[in-house]
């Protein structure tokens, strides 16, 4: 892919994160332009290059999707020297992202208010399982127990009486790293304004937290928590998955004109004259038997038909494809969702794309993940460092530098 220039070219990032959050943040910065560095630990870098299988090569598939698109340095923070690099890195840099438990930076001399004296318009961005302040603030974090705390594992499933369920991606994860991002971008036009940096703080339990607000607003409506419905919408109806003659139809009816519209295209204008029926909390109250109504005149024909007769009568519908069938979808190829980053060993590897289209500023994949200290000569040369000196802090093992071909 040829080079683009996103709407962050030209602010340098410092990750010091690891595994899903806080490298999801990174990477949705370097997609929209920015110089990420990520940082890895010594030894061994990022614990998700152990996640395997699968694997690339001899690389993590895990690995290499969370890190395109960044450059790579390893250090070693127990030795002075190490720790040295990287506060001479975030002196010279707009923003760090970490998602290290509490106290761990203000132990190595290299929290906020250590670094803003050095450096005023640093943007500090922590992600962490709870956050910074309140009584779960020391507790280490995973998207797992963030979906359990939540609600969401109780909203999440086939039914009243089923095992808790998650959801199948991470999304506390996920969603706290866009939030990370998010808050990035908008301390960062604060600082334009202003000149002012500051610190960013945003966890898994809130990035839950934020995915129950139909639910939320149910509870808060009535003092009664909702439970799991399938693949039902909790406050309209038909908007869910559907059996067909040969497999599912997920279909969104869920307004009167689009209710209409699907009793055209089944062919029932008898469930239209059918009271329980009539109107939306009428289809919700009744929702068992309007999910075998409607079943019972999906059975007759192919998903695939059935798609054709919907997308014709402007209804909302569409398959549920496996994540093999999504990536080759034609809207997915022609959004630029699954693409191609060159890799220093691998050649081109197949990753997943930017969502977001800028009209003037396109951003993109530029580069595949970096191998384990891949630029950390390149880095250290940029932030002032001789070759020498480079030399002698790889020989003291302060920093580890990738040998490549």
């Amino acid at each position: 892919m040829a080079q683009r220039r996103g709407p962050l070219t030209g602010i340098r990032v410092i990750e010091l994160a690891h595994i899903m959050a806080g490298p999801v943040c990174g990477l949705m910065l370097a997609d929209m332009g920015a110089d990420v560095v990520k940082v890895e630990k010594v030894p061994g870098g990022d614990d998700s290059r152990r996640f395997l299988p699968p694997a690339i090569g001899d690389e993590s598939a895990a690995f290499l999707m969370m890190n395109r698109n960044k450059r790579g340095i390893a250090l070693d923070l127990k030795h002075a020297d190490g720790k040295a690099v990287l506060r001479r890195l975030l002196r010279g840099a707009d923003v760090v992202i970490e998602n290290y438990r509490r106290d761990t930076m203000r132990k190595l001399g290299l929290d906020y208010e250590d670094l803003r004296a050095e450096n005023p318009g640093l943007i500090y961005c922590e992600i962490s399982g709870f956050g910074r302040t309140g009584p779960y603030a020391d507790r280490g974090g995973f998207d797992l127990i963030a979906q359990g705390m939540a609600g969401l594992m109780s909203i999440t499933g086939e039914g009243p009486g089923r095992p808790p369920v998650k959801v199948g991606a991470p999304v506390s994860d996920i969603t706290a790293g866009i939030l990370g991002a998010l808050g990035v971008v908008s301390a960062y036009a604060h600082r334009m304004k202003t000149g002012e940096g500051q610190r960013v703080d945003t966890s898994l339990f809130e990035a839950a937290i934020v995915h129950t607000y139909w639910q939320s607003a149910i509870a808060l409506a009535t003092g009664v928590a909702p439970g799991p419905m399938g693949s039902a919408h909790p406050l309209n109806a038909p908007y869910q998955a559907l059996r067909t003659k040969d497999g599912w139809i997920n279909v969104g009816a869920a307004n009167q004109t689009n209710w209409l519209r699907l009793l055209d295209v089944l062919g029932a204008p008898e469930l239209a004259a059918d009271e329980r029926f009539g109107d939306n909390a009428g289809r919700m109250a009744h929702l068992p038997d309007l999910v075998v109504a409607l079943e019972a005149r999906l059975a007759g024909r192919t998903t695939a038909d059935w798609l054709a007769a919907m997308e014709m009568a402007g209804l909302p519908a569409g398959p549920v494809l496996d994540i093999v069938e999504m990536h080759r979808d034609p809207q997915t190829i022609a959004r630029e969702m699954v693409v191609e980053a060159e890799h220093a060993h691998l050649g081109p590897v197949r990753t997943i794309g930017l969502p977001i289209k800028f009209s003037a500023t396109p951003g993109g994949i530029v580069r595949g993940a970096p191998v384990y200290g891949q630029h950390s000569r390149e880095v250290l040369g940029e932030f002032g460092y001789t070759d020498a000196e480079i030399e002698a802090l790889v020989g003291s093992g302060a920093v580890k530098a990738a040998e490549l071909e």
